[in-house]
């Protein structure tokens, strides 16, 4: 594709290092489709008779998808076999056009389907999430400040403090691809192509909401790339914390939760262990995508406009984040299903004089001792709370709040928007 200036071809120690093939054929039903729209554009820029169009489209639509190769890219191999396909008139693709502006469009239109994907993958687990909670919305359980037990709440309350984290998570990856929702292609290589292309009328054939506005900006903006793996990551950390609390909760010294035989592992050497190994992989994973969104932006922060061979780099983060969260969700939702709690453990935890020193205190307040007089009265003494336990968590009906009426509504209210 660019040997013409070039008295020798590449050496081997320069293709090992140069070549993409191997992960940006990921890009190879982006790469055919954005070639399909430049060349329906070429034939009203004046580039393409209709004819060479509808031949050319032919082409593109038999390629086969790859497997294996010796391909620079993805966009090499597309070209080549459009010329095992319709001959020399596959020459007439890359006119002006740049692999600097085609890498964006394939990327763009990826990254679409991929917040799109991950929002709904998200919306699985929060809706789970919010099920659990409605069904409930009066468990008793302790709830913890310091990895401390601290007061009762609802077991209920609990999943709903995630599905507010996924609700949120969803808005961002919806939020990231409204933003960059724009179509590089018409940029070239950096300066702008010379074909009278429509590039609005491009960018809405190819499904994008208008074309980017600058030529040197188009071809290094990954701006959404960074934003989704953002997203994921802040996601990922969510599923962490959730993961962190229930391995807790599954623990021998606990004993709150037991997790379903089908989702945990055993041990090779200790017949009696059940091991929570998607949670410690969720924290895993996590961690992971900490560091793939800081490699990601460490990889965008130095590079001079316009494109530069560093964001050759940019892709494999993205696509090992997409496996995951399409690997690791699903597995989410599922053990929220099937999760078996042990109610009358938790109650009884719930309930320990400890968790009802709080409300002790209020008890004292209420009969008109200052709130900090009755917290030392408590701390000191000890005081008992004469309240049941329904009535303890009735008390937090104010928005947000553990009251199992509360609970319950906003597990509905959650189920109406996910659904």
């Amino acid at each position: 594709m660019w040997g013409g200036r070039f008295g020798a071809p590449p050496s081997e120690l320069l293709r090992r290092l140069n070549d993409s093939f191997s992960f940006d054929r990921e890009l190879f039903e982006e790469d055919v489709e954005g070639s399909i729209a430049w060349v329906q554009a070429l034939v009203d820029g004046g580039a393409l008779t209709t004819e060479e169009c509808d031949k050319m489209i032919a082409g593109l639509r038999r390629v086969p998808a790859p497997t294996h190769g010796d391909h620079e890219d993805i966009h090499s191999y597309v070209e080549s076999r459009l010329y095992e396909e319709i001959g020399v008139l596959a020459g007439k693709l890359h006119t002006g056009r740049s692999r600097n502006d085609q890498v964006a469009t394939d990327l763009r239109l990826w990254l679409k389907k991929a917040c799109s994907e991950a929002q709904d993958l998200v919306r699985g687990v929060a809706h789970a999430l919010a099920k659990r909670a409605l069904d409930e919305a009066a468990t008793p359980m302790p709830g913890y400040t310091h990895s401390k037990q601290a007061e009762p709440v609802t077991f209920g309350h609990w999943c709903m403090a995630f599905v507010a984290m996924l609700q949120r998570d969803m808005t961002r990856f919806a939020d990231a691809k409204k933003r960059g929702d724009e179509c590089p292609l018409g940029s070239a290589a950096l300066a702008g192509t010379p074909i009278k292309i429509d590039r609005e009328k491009l960018a809405k054939s190819l499904g994008f909401a208008r074309a980017t506005a600058n030529s040197l900006d188009s071809v290094s903006d990954r701006d959404l790339g960074a934003e989704y793996l953002f997203a994921a990551s802040l996601a990922l950390s969510h599923l962490s914390r959730f993961a962190e609390d229930l391995i807790f909760f599954t623990s021998d010294e606990a004993g709150y939760a037991e997790l379903p035989d089908a989702l945990a592992t055993g041990s090779s050497r200790m017949p009696h262990k059940k091991n929570p190994d998607i949670l410690e992989l969720t924290r895993g994973h996590a961690a992971r995508a900490v560091g793939e969104l800081a490699g990601f932006l460490a990889l965008l922060k130095g590079i001079p406009l316009a494109y530069d061979k560093d964001l050759q780099l940019d892709k494999e983060p993205l696509f090992r984040t997409r496996v995951v969260l399409a690997t690791l969700l699903p597995a989410t939702i599922a053990l929220v299903e099937r999760l078996k709690l042990d109610h009358a453990r938790m109650r009884a935890a719930a309930t320990s004089p400890m968790m009802l020193a709080t409300d002790a205190a209020d008890e004292l307040a209420a009969k008109g001792i200052p709130f900090r007089e009755a917290h030392e009265i408590v701390g000191r003494e000890g005081s008992k709370s004469h309240n049941t336990i329904e009535t303890i968590l009735a008390k937090k009906s104010a928005i947000g709040g553990t009251d199992p009426n509360r609970v319950r509504e906003a597990a509905l209210k959650a189920l109406e928007t996910l659904e």
